[in-house]
């Protein structure tokens, strides 16, 4: 077992205690903040199998948000059926429409690939508002379940298997493949990686996690409408938490997404008139300063100390 591992290790079975814990001290606004805190981190990590490992970023994960809200919302509204149900409901059409969207998508590379993916999101909201079993543009109320504690163990649970499964990645020949495929394609294809069929499994792993965390934000929120399911701007977030913290690894999304959602909820109790300045700013300074997140700098940083800022402001050409 490498070291890397045993620090992954060792950061698991510390954190998920304190963070376990957390419903039965803490007060109610914190429980609801931290629910959304782990769903936003679990959408990290989701983005990360795509954006982070295999190199491709996806505008188009909130789409499998939205999917995943929905058949929640259609199992649960429509037909009275329990909630596990659309949460496999929700699971299934993102997944298959990750691999029909796949397929023609994921031949693009680079900006192309980006603006095709942005566009999913206005398309799909346009289909749903014009499908009556959803609600159309009045949306869906689900069932109430006032329990605050449930929702946010079911949130942590949801992280530590997405984690998992970004930790079997790391580890995995799968994961190996998607690596090879950013770093290049076109070798990758001579050294006799299926990058279609890789790009696409990836694709729809990344499609599952992220429904995953719809269907649980659906059934906590008990209303979703087509213009918050499919909501770009929460595609926006995944991404900049998950870089941030650090793509194509392990812990990097958590953390990104852990301290800026702490930071954007202290910024906006505390200087609400310009919060998103400051923001901003952390944000443009984080990306010029640590491009490639804070796990590459809690692990280059004790041997440059602060020549490494400016290493990357010079191989950057900032």
């Amino acid at each position: 077992m490498t070291s890397r591992t045993r620090r992954i290790l060792l950061t698991l079975v510390l954190g998920l205690p304190l963070l376990a814990a957390v419903p039965w001290i803490a007060s109610p606004v914190l429980v609801q903040f931290g629910i959304n805190m782990l769903i936003m981190a679990t959408l990290a990590q989701g983005w990360n199998i795509i954006g982070g490992y295999t190199g491709y970023s996806s505008f188009g994960n909130s789409v499998f948000f939205g999917l995943g809200a929905y058949g929640v919302g259609i199992a649960m509204a429509q037909f009275e059926q329990p909630f596990w149900i659309g949460l496999g409901l929700g699971l299934l059409l993102a997944v298959v429409f990750a691999l029909a969207i796949g397929l023609p998508v994921l031949r693009l590379k680079g900006h192309y690939f980006a603006i095709a993916t942005l566009g999913l999101a206005e398309v799909v909201t346009a289909i749903v508002s014009n499908v009556p079993i959803a609600g159309q543009n009045v949306g869906l109320v689900l069932p109430l379940l006032k329990s605050d504690v449930l929702f946010y163990e079911l949130s942590l649970g949801l992280l530590l298997v997405a984690t998992l499964v970004v930790f079997w990645l790391s580890r995995s020949r799968f994961g190996l493949a998607l690596i090879a495929i950013r770093e290049s394609e076109e070798a990758a294809a001579v050294m006799g990686v299926n990058a279609t069929r890789y790009k696409i499994l990836a694709f729809m792993l990344s499609a599952a996690l992220t429904s995953l965390a719809g269907g649980v934000y659906a059934y906590y929120i008990t209303f979703i409408d087509p213009a918050g399911a499919f909501d770009i701007s929460l595609n926006v977030k995944m991404i900049i938490m998950a870089v941030f913290g650090g793509p194509g690894t392990v812990l990097g999304p958590v953390a990104g997404a852990l301290l800026l959602s702490v930071l954007s909820e202290v910024l906006a109790s505390k200087v609400t008139n310009i919060a998103g300045l400051f923001f901003g700013l952390v944000i443009i300074a984080a990306v010029v300063l640590m491009p490639r997140g804070l796990a590459d700098l809690t692990q280059k940083f004790r041997r440059s100390g602060w020549r490494y800022f400016a290493q990357n402001i010079r191989d950057h050409r900032l």
